[in-house]
Formats: structure tokens, C-alpha cells, sequence
């Protein structure tokens, strides 16, 4: 695969939100605005893109028995940067809206997950071009379900007022359970877009490896139980 292909799967064809649903916690706990998307997805682009290239430097001298613990030590001290950076230079607003889930990037299935499938197992430039990819793909998801909500609750986009007269902040979407419909809402269109971009090449839209209903053994084990 080439570089350009390894960067741009991560945009859409395996994006970790919409695709893959991975990062779960984040992308609904801090998108009640774009500003906190953007704020969160630019962290996790820094901790993705560097852990990926330390990963893939080191990977032939890394023991396989302890390689996940070495994978988050080296997550781990990416992540302090970016917290003390944050902590030093961001807005205290976003600080605050942020909180614990900048430190929580240490235990994110998105980033040690590129480090065990990808960053391991590949070259330096894939590397690099995999953890962008990647890190950009949060992000947009993550800014485009935060402007969303913000919009439609306060009728704000980046914290500007875009429809002046709205008065009144609609607080379904700014919340929990908004943030589940709002983003099911998304997952719904980007599986029909996906859908109908299969049938008109005339094949049938299959999902990335192990994310599809081939790889699940949950009613494997509900059938074990009844047995």
C-alpha cells in the first residue's frame, strides 16, 4: 500500500469514529462544542504521529513479552507533553472541558491500537503517514459532531454566534443522550454513503476486517449459555 493510501484510510474508508468506533469516551464526553473537538483531536494527532514513529523505530529491539507495557511508557510520556503544553498555553476553558481525558489518551484504544497493529509491524514513513491519518480522521469526526451539537443547541459554531436572535440553548444535544443520537445519526449516513457507493461499482459494502459481524462471537457465547 502506498504512503498516500496509508494516510488517507484513516479519513474515511477506516476512520476510527465513524468506522471503526473506537475513542468512544472522548468523542461523546468533549464535543459539546467544536472548540473542544478540535482541542481533543489535536492532542490525540501528537500523541498518535509521535508514539507511531518511536514505536516503529524501536520495534525490532522491543521484547514481545513486554511490548505493551513499552507501547504505553512511550504513550505516556507523549501524553505528559501534551498535558503540560495544554496546561501551559491552551485557553482555561478548554483545559477545563477537556479535563482528565487529555491524560486518558495514554489508555486509547485508537492509539495503542496503531502502535500494536501498525507502528510495530511497519516502516517509519507508513508509520508516520498511519498515525496522521489517523490522528486528522479523529479529529474531523470529532470537530464536525461537536460544531453539530453546538449548533443546534445554541445556534453557535466555534463559540461564534452564527443565528444571533437564538436566545434560548436547546440542551438535548449539548448532553449525554444527544450526543448518542447525534452520532448515530452520523454512523447511519456514512454506512448509507458507503452502502450506495458499493452498489453502483456492483459489489456489496463490506466493513474493515474485525469489525464486522464475521468477527463477533457474541451470540456464540449467548448460544453457549443456553446450551
Amino acid at each position: 500500500m502506498s504512503i498516500w493510501k496509508e494516510f488517507v484510510k484513516g479519513l474515511w474508508d477506516e476512520n476510527p469514529v465513524l468506522v471503526l468506533l473506537l475513542g468512544m469516551c472522548p468523542t461523546l464526553a468533549v464535543t459539546s462544542s467544536a472548540v473542544n473537538g478540535l482541542g481533543m483531536g489535536l492532542a490525540t494527532v501528537f500523541v498518535l504521529f509521535g508514539s507511531n514513529v518511536v514505536i516503529s523505530l524501536m520495534r525490532s529491539i522491543i521484547p514481545k513479552k513486554i511490548r505493551i507495557p513499552v507501547y504505553i511508557v512511550v504513550i505516556a510520556t507523549f501524553v505528559t507533553m501534551v498535558d503540560l503544553a495544554m496546561k501551559a498555553y491552551a485557553p482555561p476553558s478548554l483545559n477545563a472541558a477537556l479535563g482528565i481525558f487529555i491524560p486518558l489518551i495514554v489508555v486509547n484504544c485508537i492509539v495503542l491500537g496503531r502502535a500494536e497493529a501498525f507502528a510495530s509491524k511497519n516502516g517509519i514513513v507508513s508509520s508516520m503517514a498511519d498515525g496522521l491519518g489517523m490522528g486528522i480522521g479523529f479529529t474531523v469526526a470529532l470537530v464536525t459532531l461537536g460544531g453539530v451539537r453546538e449548533f443546534v443547541s445554541a445556534g453557535s459554531f466555534f463559540e461564534y454566534k452564527v443565528i444571533i436572535p437564538w436566545k434560548t440553548t436547546f440542551m438535548l444535544p449539548s448532553q449525554s443522550p444527544g450526543a448518542f443520537i447525534i452520532l448515530g445519526l452520523f454512523l447511519a449516513l456514512m454506512n448509507y454513503i458507503n452502502t450506495k457507493k458499493a452498489a453502483k461499482e456492483g459489489r456489496t459494502y463490506e466493513p474493515p476486517e474485525g469489525v464486522d459481524c464475521k468477527h463477533c462471537r457474541l451470540c456464540d457465547l449467548g448460544n453457549a449459555e443456553d446450551d
